[in-house]
């Protein structure tokens, strides 16, 4: 039964022939999720999560081998967001957030992932990550009645210790888990719905098996990926900070608090709201938004909605550059405008939508 299963999903799948290289990112993200799964597996071994930093190091320098897991670990993490914001940007322009069932569980594990990536970054506790976790949890305490009750489950103690560490080392190591799981709904959501069709034909006129020339076609995605894996062996962190190399230290803070990279478009908006609460309710958009565009209904023109999402590509990466850059004028100015535009297409798309319907209906 289970052979009979892969044999229709990865072979016999009947696929449109018109789906491009952009396709196979799903495909991508799912070879870097088990290197993922795998490389952390390894990495469990030997993290304890009494002595984080110490660890760490231990793993760097002592274990044979260890340093090369542990860089495929934090780097497949970046290279799993790229693939994301690759795979997300092409739902954008052709238009699958009209999928609802695909895109709401698509969205889903991108709130997940985020989620695991933050808590992956704590359990190094040097002292970037130290005073990220200590900043990012705080955030909690904008929840009414609850919120400083849960900061102090979370933390376990009057501050960030290595309490907290160990909850959230057990959440980092069971939620991909989850989330491997959330991928085999989204793959069955897919094969019930179908996918979008960036030329407007229907999938159902014109399909081929998926075996040989996606397989091809994914056979040369891994070599991209293979190369993208041998260059962070060389370099392996051109995408980190160098606070990440000290041991934490609760009397000082870094002059500047950054999260990962693919984190900082989140951490430009939180930082552009002056109000706590609605600096958090926008750091929630940042990504909800997306929900909010699976109740888009629109027939609008291609080429309108596609340059909508340029311009939602342009922001993200203008605030991605801000969220890097000390919170001084200004950045923080510049912050506010691209929140404003980044925030402006959900409204651009709705408008558009309520348009077309007069003008068709």
């Amino acid at each position: 039964m289970i052979m009979n299963m892969i044999k229709k999903t990865f072979f016999l799948l009947p696929s449109s022939k018109f789906l491009s290289y952009s396709w196979n990112y799903g495909s991508m993200l799912g070879m870097v999720l088990g290197l993922q799964l795998l490389t952390g597996i390894f990495l469990v071994f030997y993290y304890g999560g009494s002595m984080p930093f110490d660890d760490v190091q231990y793993i760097m320098y002592e274990v044979t081998g260890g340093w090369v897991v542990r860089c495929l670990h934090f780097n497949g993490a970046s290279l799993f967001f790229i693939f994301i914001y690759c795979h997300l940007f092409k739902g954008l322009f052709v238009g699958g957030y009209r999928l609802y069932g695909v895109w709401f569980v698509g969205v889903i594990m991108i709130f997940l992932f985020m989620g695991v990536a933050f808590m992956g970054y704590v359990l190094v506790f040097s002292q970037m990550s130290y005073w990220a976790a200590v900043v990012i949890t705080s955030l909690v305490t904008v929840v009414p009645i609850w919120g400083e009750s849960v900061v102090f489950w979370l933390w376990g103690s009057y501050s960030v210790v290595v309490s907290t560490v160990k909850l959230l080392f057990v959440l980092h190591f069971l939620l991909p888990w989850v989330g491997a799981v959330l991928v085999m709904m989204h793959l069955l959501v897919l094969h019930f719905f179908g996918s979008s069709s960036v030329l407007g034909c229907h999938s159902d006129y014109d399909k081929i098996m998926f075996f040989p020339k996606f397989w091809f076609k994914d056979g040369v995605n891994m070599m991209f990926f293979l190369v993208f894996a041998w260059s962070f062996l060389l370099w392996p962190f051109v995408l980190g900070d160098g606070e990440m190399f000290l041991v934490s230290d609760i009397m000082t803070s870094p002059r500047h608090i950054v999260p990962e990279w693919y984190f900082l478009y989140a951490y430009a908006i939180l930082r552009a709201v002056p109000s706590k609460i609605m600096g958090v309710l926008f750091l929630i958009l940042s990504v909800g938004i997306l929900f909010i565009l699976g109740v888009v209904r629109s027939n609008m023109m291609f080429n309108v909605s596609s340059k909508i999402v340029y311009v939602f590509l342009f922001s993200g990466i203008c605030l991605t550059w801000l969220g890097s850059c000390a919170p001084e004028s200004p950045y923080v100015i510049l912050s506010v405008v691209m929140t404003y535009i980044y925030f402006s297409m959900i409204f651009f798309l709705f408008s558009m939508a309520w348009v077309t319907k007069m003008i068709y209906y």
